[in-house]
């Protein structure tokens, strides 16, 4: 599984012109998943993001998590994380887990955020062509794989 979080001001996610989930300060994150994604890969990612600590205290140094600052997160499934441009100029998605794989993964990983974080996440609309809109705060941004436990 990999992500990438960025620090945000605000976020919000548009299908067709729509918004399906919006957000004040906190966490976008991207979501991939690989078909040999298990649930200690979704589980240890939430609990990560949840207690990363990115966001500014009191000094102005990054000491405090989305959790301790009550912010909120926005989780979108992004399968292109998993690209490969190893060969030529196209790239390839063969790394990504199918869709019939990926997005009950994208589901179970949104409610491990929602139960670390003990409060309802906003998400896209899975497998759709989506519009992502932010004020990235900082900027911050950061890509986080849990199979490189760094």
């Amino acid at each position: 599984m990999r992500v990438v979080v960025q620090r945000v001001a605000s976020a919000r996610v548009e299908v067709a012109g729509e918004v399906m989930g919006e957000i004040g300060p906190g966490l976008l994150i991207l979501a991939g998943f690989e078909a040999s994604d298990i649930d200690h890969d979704l589980s240890w990612t939430a609990a990560k993001l949840v207690r990363l600590r990115i966001f500014p205290d009191a000094g102005g140094v990054m000491n405090r998590s989305v959790t301790d600052t009550e912010g909120e997160i926005l989780a979108v499934s992004q399968f292109t994380l998993f690209a490969s441009t190893r060969k030529g100029n196209r790239p390839s998605w063969s790394r990504a887990a199918p869709p019939e794989l990926a997005q009950p993964l994208f589901e179970r990983f949104v409610g491990q955020l929602e139960s670390a974080l003990r409060r309802r996440v906003q998400t896209g609309v899975f497998g759709t062509d989506m519009r992502v809109h932010l004020v990235n705060d900082g900027p911050v941004t950061i890509n986080i794989d849990s199979r490189q436990l760094e």
